[in-house]
């Protein structure tokens, strides 16, 4: 669904630079898998977005890999081409909806990973999931998180993924670092995150890459997750 307004000229409103980063041994492979063992009490801080699609509700899945490089985990992102109808263009985790022939939410997020960027299943080690996440377009979406072995390859799909590129977590799970920008939309107050990353694109030019939407407030609810 085409945005009526672009979230990346809109000011900032807030940075939460008060609130304290996830530790560097808190975003260990142990011990995250330690913590999806045994969670915390705690609640996901964005849960469901105001509604602006007549749609009925569709589960879905996305896989939130974390890819095991010798500097530290990093989260693996896709940017969305730009003519399709649901979230074009925007940074996303590789995933879609439920389909029929999906056991679960693990089978759907693993194979739509597979169908959308080419990672295959044998490189991927699920680790546990978060509360479902609900957007404005009407999906009900699972976040499955695992780990991804690095010797891994990709191979995208070119309808559906312009590119991947990938973000350190501890960047990501540090809120000096999330923005909140508000804007009126068809009368109705909307408020959102945004965690932009400056990185280098294949061809190795510096590019910022915004971040936003359903995407960070998924990643904020894993920070909440993993700082309770």
């Amino acid at each position: 669904m085409p945005l009526s307004f672009d979230p990346q000229t809109l000011p900032v409103a807030a940075v939460d630079d008060h609130l304290p980063a996830v530790g560097s041994d808190a975003l260990q492979v142990a011990a995250l898998r330690r913590r999806f063992e045994l969670p915390p009490v705690w609640s996901p801080e964005i849960a469901v977005e105001r509604q602006f699609s007549e749609r009925r509700a569709t589960h879905a899945s996305v896989l939130v890999p974390l890819v095991q490089r010798s500097e530290g985990l990093t989260v693996l992102l896709t940017q969305r081409t730009d003519h399709l109808t649901d979230h074009p263009g925007q940074v996303s985790f590789p995933g879609g909806r439920a389909e029929p022939e999906d056991a679960d939410a693990v089978a759907t997020a693993l194979r739509e990973a597979e169908e959308e960027i080419g990672l295959a299943s044998t490189h991927v080690d699920v680790i546990g999931q978060m509360p479902t996440y609900t957007t404005g377009t009407g999906f009900i979406v699972t976040p499955v998180v695992a780990t991804v072995r690095s010797d891994f390859s990709l191979r995208l799909d070119p309808f559906e993924v312009a590119e991947a590129f990938e973000v350190p977590l501890s960047f990501l799970m540090n809120p000096a670092n999330h923005r909140w920008h508000s804007i009126e939309v068809g009368g109705v107050q909307r408020e959102f995150l945004s965690m932009p990353w400056m990185g280098v694109d294949a061809a190795g030019r510096p590019r910022r890459y915004f971040v936003w939407g359903a995407t960070a407030a998924m990643l904020r609810n894993l920070y909440r997750f993993l700082a309770a």
